[in-house]
């Protein structure tokens, strides 16, 4: 349990407390927490209720957005991110890129997203923040991510400090390369997230997501994968799913304890 972290989505309709409540009362020690339910609750007050349960954050999601032609706005609010998660005293990031602008132009899309990260790694250096570019599946490419594969994110990481990558499994697993990708990440990886993809898929793609092990993805051999890079950090459990969000809060994170327990951990 002690590298086991539940992300916040996976519970979606908690609020601050009770996910950290829950996480507590069930030995989970870390959470991944996300900036809006944080908003609500108070980034002070957050950062105190985590602590006074014990935990610690894995990651705060999410920065980026970062694909407009005028993108001063979406710069100003990812340095805001970078505060806030030097706040609740997480070392990660999750940057999800944006999807392509109205101009249509992904090959410019994936430039400015290059360009503000260089801008912004500087300013989370100093802060003590990894900027943890998080590739998506290409689905997802029109509306949340013009980077599709690990390997399009490690371009922009390696040129960088304080910027890395995100290995989540759903968005990833499908990658003929992934094996190699994985291997040049490495000391890059800043945050492994774990979940499975669920066929048929739902109309709503983004909610055909799974507990470890209901779905399609190889997850031991993934996580394999990743522990050979020498990665101990947190993993991630982060699940988008109506069903489980409607569930009961403590079913849930008892259930995501066990996939973790079975799926998972023996791999790590």
């Amino acid at each position: 349990m002690a590298r086991l972290s539940l992300n916040q989505a996976t519970i979606k309709r908690a609020t601050v407390a009770e996910a950290v409540d829950g996480c507590a009362r069930h030995g989970v020690e870390s959470i991944g927490l996300w900036r809006e339910p944080v908003a609500d609750h108070g980034l002070e007050r957050t950062a105190k209720i985590v602590r006074d349960a014990g935990l610690r954050v894995s990651s705060l999601c999410r920065g980026g957005f970062l694909t407009a032609v005028d993108n001063r706005s979406a710069l100003d609010d990812n340095r805001r991110a970078i505060d806030e998660a030097a706040a609740l005293r997480t070392g990660t990031l999750v940057m999800v890129v944006g999807g392509v602008a109205g101009d249509k132009d992904l090959v410019g899309a994936r430039q400015r997203v290059a360009d503000a990260i260089a801008e912004l790694s500087v300013y989370a250096a100093q802060a003590g923040v990894v900027l943890a570019l998080e590739p998506m599946h290409p689905v997802f490419c029109a509306d949340r991510g013009v980077l599709s594969t690990l390997s399009q994110a490690l371009d922009i990481a390696e040129r960088h400090e304080s910027v890395g990558v995100v290995v989540d499994a759903l968005h990833v697993w499908w990658d003929p390369a992934v094996d190699e990708q994985i291997a040049r990440a490495g000391r890059l990886i800043a945050s492994y997230q774990v979940c499975d993809w669920l066929t048929p898929v739902p109309a709503d793609v983004l909610l055909g997501r799974g507990y470890p092990g209901d779905g399609d993805i190889d997850l031991g051999r993934l996580t394999r994968q990743v522990a050979a890079t020498g990665y101990s950090g947190d993993v991630e459990v982060e699940i988008f799913n109506a069903a489980i969000w409607a569930a009961d809060f403590d079913e849930v994170i008892e259930e995501v304890t066990r996939r973790y327990h079975d799926v998972v951990e023996p791999a790590l």
